[in-house]
């Protein structure tokens, strides 16, 4: 089972950029996209390939939102966390499948001058990660997307200098290491022990050219997973986004 996940920062703009082609050539079993920006109806998207389509737009028009493609029918489909207040973005599709559940979430980003992380660190970390253990009760869980934040100072290219701006203060990092205290491992981190390796570049000052950029895309897993954790990728030399593909394989 091959599985991508890509924050395409607006799927019209990325269809415009060889996005369809990028999934005919990877043929992924699961696609799962962020910050899609668009209802359903609005991206007629053009795709070979026969996928079972989630899609969850965000109230507001042309902001946020989020859709899963699988190849297998899944059991269910859950938009949202189930909290009227949180579950206005579009941010969380949870889709149940025979042997596991599997979560696409666009975390909220804290925002210039941490406008919104109080919200972000002490209410949707906090909701999101009992949503994970909810339903780790019934199903082992695999969960990606855009988490918005750099876990490690070599998941950026510039630490020292982003220490206290969103994506790396220590409460946003606190956040990620919740998962990770709570079971959930770290698939890229199985793999590559590494810096330099990052799937989001600022558009400014030539940032992706020059590779200065942070590791915020992720997929993690369940433990009772691990066995079947066959490889997990950063694809830089996907363009069409700020953002790169990340993707793993599960036996």
């Amino acid at each position: 089972m091959k599985y991508i996940s890509w924050n395409v920062n607006g799927i019209r703009a990325c269809q415009k950029k060889g996005f369809e082609q990028f999934v005919e050539r990877e043929n992924p079993d699961v696609l799962c996209l962020q910050e899609v920006k668009a209802e359903q109806h609005q991206a007629e998207l053009n795709l070979h390939f026969n996928y079972h389509t989630s899609w969850y737009s965000a109230e507001k028009k042309g902001y946020s939102g989020t859709a899963v493609f699988s190849r297998q029918t899944p059991l269910t489909v859950k938009l949202g966390i189930g909290e009227d207040e949180h579950d206005r973005e579009g941010r969380v599709i949870t889709l149940e499948f025979d042997d596991h559940f599997l979560v696409n979430v666009y975390t909220p980003n804290s925002k210039d001058e941490l406008q919104r992380l109080p919200y972000r660190h002490k209410v949707w970390d906090v909701l999101f990660l009992q949503h994970l253990q909810k339903l780790e009760k019934k199903k082992p869980v695999t969960f990606c997307g855009d988490l918005n934040v750099a876990h490690q100072e070599i998941d950026l290219a510039r630490p020292k200098d982003n220490h206290f701006n969103a994506g790396f203060t220590d409460e946003e990092r606190e956040g990620f290491a919740n998962y990770l205290n709570a079971g959930f491992i770290d698939t890229f981190r199985e793999f590559e022990k590494g810096g330099g390796h990052y799937s989001w570049w600022s558009y400014r000052a030539g940032a992706r050219e020059r590779n200065v950029g942070w590791r915020i895309d992720y997929w993690l897993i369940s433990p009772k997973l691990r066995p079947r954790l066959k490889k997990a990728w950063i694809m830089p030399e996907v363009q069409g986004s700020d953002h790169c593909p990340v993707g793993m394989i599960l036996e």
